[in-house]
């Protein structure tokens, strides 16, 4: 993991609130960059969708005298999932926490990533066992931050406020929160409607609330899912979107806050 510069957890106190697919899109959009490396490490042992979202439904992984290869979308974006382990795909994983955390292990010392830019860690819903190990595996070379994704309801922000405390304790810096399915924006007419109230203030006052910074929020468009399933960059397939212009700030965002 010396070899690789930023180092960033995807987290969610809550599932379903699009950690996956944010994690989806701004790993395209830093590949967009043929000179940036980036690699992306699904530990959501138990619900991989990361493959599905690549287009990598069917792919395997390859050994080599150097360890396991990720399996690449492009020649500057590999994957690396327990998606590609099973012998079919609706297999359920039955494990207890040393047989993921030793899965973990091995997705970060065997697997040959090279020189990367950007790791993208795609983490599953709380604080549980996958958390701590990819914290403690990747204590000795540091996590540059965790992104911290929510929707915009009181029920998603309490578990949110729950990962802030989880960050703090195991002393991983937080880049930021970002609001996903903030609003839904009509294809057609470009009008928007609030699908989740911000009954509370929304992320934007628990991230003030919390002393943590507010990356933006991101409105609904039903092509986010349909791109999701296709194995296509969203931010690509429709550029004039108004959730384009939303993860684009966002991204941004998040550069200006890494260490050069």
């Amino acid at each position: 993991m010396g070899t690789v510069k930023h180092k960033i957890l995807v987290l969610s106190g809550k599932g379903g609130v699009g950690k996956s697919s944010f994690t989806t899109q701004l790993s395209f959009a830093l590949s967009h960059d043929e000179e940036t490396q980036v690699g992306v490490m699904d530990i959501d042992i138990c619900g991989p969708s990361i493959p599905k979202m690549f287009g990598l439904d069917g792919e395997q992984i390859h050994s080599s005298n150097s360890g396991w290869s990720p399996v690449y979308v492009t020649d500057n974006l590999g994957v690396m999932s327990i998606g590609f382990i099973l012998q079919d795909a609706d297999d359920a994983i039955i494990w207890r926490g040393p047989k993921k955390n030793g899965l973990i292990k091995q997705f970060l010392k065997d697997v040959d990533w090279g020189d990367l830019d950007y790791l993208v860690v795609d983490t599953p819903p709380g604080t549980s066992d996958e958390h701590l190990s990819v914290v403690q595996y990747l204590k000795e070379t540091g996590i540059t931050g965790a992104i911290l994704i929510t929707t915009p309801q009181e029920v998603a922000l309490q578990d949110v406020r729950k990962e802030i405390d989880f960050c703090r304790k195991v002393k991983i810096p937080i880049i930021g929160v970002v609001e996903n399915m903030a609003g839904f924006v009509c294809p057609n007419c470009k009008g928007e409607s609030v699908i989740f109230a911000p009954t509370t203030g929304g992320a934007k006052k628990m991230a003030a609330d919390t002393n943590v910074r507010f990356l933006g929020s991101i409105p609904l468009d039903p092509r986010i899912g349909k791109s999701c399933d296709q194995g296509l960059s969203f931010l690509e397939e429709y550029p004039d979107s108004p959730a384009t212009l939303a993860y684009q700030s966002i991204i941004a965002e998040i550069k200006k806050v890494l260490p050069q």
